[in-house]
């Protein structure tokens, strides 16, 4: 990655693991063990490589209505993984933020995100974020609520872009200069659409799965390819 612009913020949406499983004859709770090894795997390379904000979209709220066991699956893997995030910020004093309706998550679950929002009170550096029971429009709805609680109570009197953006549950996090989606698919499937406005897209039929550190250089370089005007002349 010599010589390379490394974005400051990559989004990326863990799609295909599903898919991945049902290719080799395996249940899809095989296919998202998987994809957490993924992602490990590409969360190291993003902080080795310079990445300062890498944010993944791992559970919807339309997620939900998928089969119960594959949600159970899935709950479990986050619960493994947010125990092994609590052991990891420590040693390499990195931050971890989660964004969505915590709230809708399990007790266990909420406990350790309040563990993790504890232990990022600490540190500088490297942050992951991780989106669960995330959905971009609620996102949205819920921030107007919000700016709307403190409007009538007389906290705030102004609105623009950036006092609105400081009710998102992204708030002080840069918006993501570039958006992954691997697995074929070419939506943003209700992901950061506030905050994904002038994000550079990349889309590869890669399957999350399979997704390797080659293949974030590949995003990377044709990231450094795009002419990013912001909505400005050439």
């Amino acid at each position: 990655m010599t010589d390379t612009n490394i974005p400051c913020h990559i989004a990326i949406i863990l799609d295909g693991n599903g898919r991945w499983a049902k290719k080799r004859g395996l249940p899809r709770t095989a296919g998202h063990a998987r994809g957490a090894e993924t992602f490990r795997k590409i969360a190291t390379y993003c902080k080795n490589i310079g990445v300062e904000y890498l944010t993944v979209y791992a559970f919807s709220s339309e997620n939900w209505k998928r089969p119960p066991e594959e949600v159970k699956t899935i709950m479990k893997l986050l619960d493994n993984y947010l125990h092994e995030a609590i052991d990891t910020m420590e040693r390499d004093h990195i931050k971890m933020k989660v964004l969505g309706d915590v709230e809708g998550l399990s007790p266990e679950l909420q406990a350790l995100v309040a563990k993790t929002d504890e232990i990022s009170t600490r540190y500088d550096g490297f942050q992951a974020n991780i989106c669960l029971n995330y959905g971009g429009r609620a996102e949205i709805v819920n921030a107007a609520k919000r700016y709307a609680e403190d409007l009538a109570s007389g906290k705030v009197t102004e609105l623009d872009e950036k006092i609105f953006g400081n009710y998102m549950y992204s708030a002080e996090i840069p918006d993501p200069d570039l958006l992954i989606r691997p697995g074929g698919e070419q939506r943003i499937s209700n992901f950061l659409l506030w905050q994904c406005a002038y994000s550079e897209f990349y889309f590869t039929d890669i399957l999350w799965p399979d997704f390797t550190p080659d293949e974030l250089d590949k995003a990377i370089a044709e990231f450094n390819r795009r002419d990013r005007r912001f909505g400005g002349a050439k």
